[in-house]
Parts: C-alpha cells; sequence; structure tokens
C-alpha cells in the first residue's frame, strides 16, 4: 500500500485559531471581568485598530471599510472561543444575562510567555482596550463605536473623493 499524501490548507490569518488566541489576550487584560461576546467583538477591534479610537498605533494595518470586520468576525470569534475553551485557555459562564467569557486557568501562563514582538504589541494594546473601554455596557459600547463607524466611513469617502 502506498502512502497517501494529502495536502491541506490552513489559513492562520483571520482564522478561529488567531481570533480565539486575540481572545485569551483580551480576556486576560480584562480579568476578573466576564463579558459577553458582543463586548468581545469590540474590545477585538479596539486592540487591532487602537490608532482609530485614540489608543497606541494600531496593531494591524488600517483598511477600508474595517468598521465592517466587526460584522464577519463575530462566528469566527466564537469558534475561537470555543478552540480556546478546550485548551482551559477560555471559560464560558451561563447566568440571568446568557453567556459570558473568562480568562481560563492557563490564560496567563500563555500570555506570560509569549515574547515575539507582536504579542508584546498585542498584549500593550489590549490592556489600553480593557482600560479604555471595559467597564461600559455591551450596548453603549455598540452604539459608541456604531456612531465612529460612520466617522470612519465618511472619512475614507473623503480621502477617496480627493484623491480622484
Amino acid at each position: 500500500m502506498g502512502q497517501v499524501n494529502k495536502e491541506v490548507n490552513v489559513s492562520v490569518f483571520n482564522s478561529p485559531f488567531e481570533l480565539g488566541l486575540r481572545m485569551v489576550y483580551l480576556l486576560s487584560a480584562i480579568r476578573p471581568l466576564a463579558v459577553d461576546l458582543q463586548k468581545l467583538i469590540l474590545l477585538d477591534y479596539a486592540a487591532v485598530y487602537s490608532g482609530d479610537l485614540g489608543g497606541p498605533q494600531s496593531l494591524h494595518t488600517p483598511v477600508p471599510y474595517r468598521g465592517n470586520e466587526m460584522l464577519s468576525r463575530r462566528a469566527l470569534i466564537e469558534e475561537g472561543l470555543h478552540l480556546m475553551s478546550t485548551r482551559g485557555l477560555v471559560d464560558a459562564r451561563l447566568d440571568s444575562q446568557g453567556i459570558s467569557y473568562v480568562a481560563g486557568p492557563n490564560a496567563l501562563a500563555l500570555v506570560g510567555s509569549a515574547s515575539a514582538p507582536y504579542f508584546m504589541q498585542l498584549t500593550e494594546r489590549c490592556r489600553w482596550a480593557a482600560e479604555r473601554f471595559a467597564q461600559i455596557d455591551s450596548i453603549s459600547l455598540t452604539q459608541e463605536f456604531n456612531e465612529m463607524g460612520h466617522r470612519w466611513g465618511a472619512e475614507i469617502e473623503g480621502s477617496e473623493d480627493k484623491a480622484q
């Protein structure tokens, strides 16, 4: 019998793994708070595009229509949270308010062990996002981000008009 050679294409960028890993960093930064999925989506955006929100330089290159990323990442973040929960990096809690997430027992060990420049910057951005936004309830934070999103869209559209 011959060996079957199957090539598997695994995407790391914008994958449940990448987003789940960022959730571990975010939840570690806001511990001991438990937060819902909506707030995690917003905090993730704040950590990645902190420059849009008056924070440190953005972790990722600001792309046009980046505000729409908040809508498209929900399922990936949910998958990432599930993946990280299977490793003790994230814990899910169910109460009268619904499902909320906290840093799992292994989260701090992971966050403390990564020393690559990207992870050091991610830690800094997550701490900034936690300090700036963690105490705001999800509904108010969603409204605030929606209002900012309209401005980002206008700024991008305005700069494109000038370029033509």
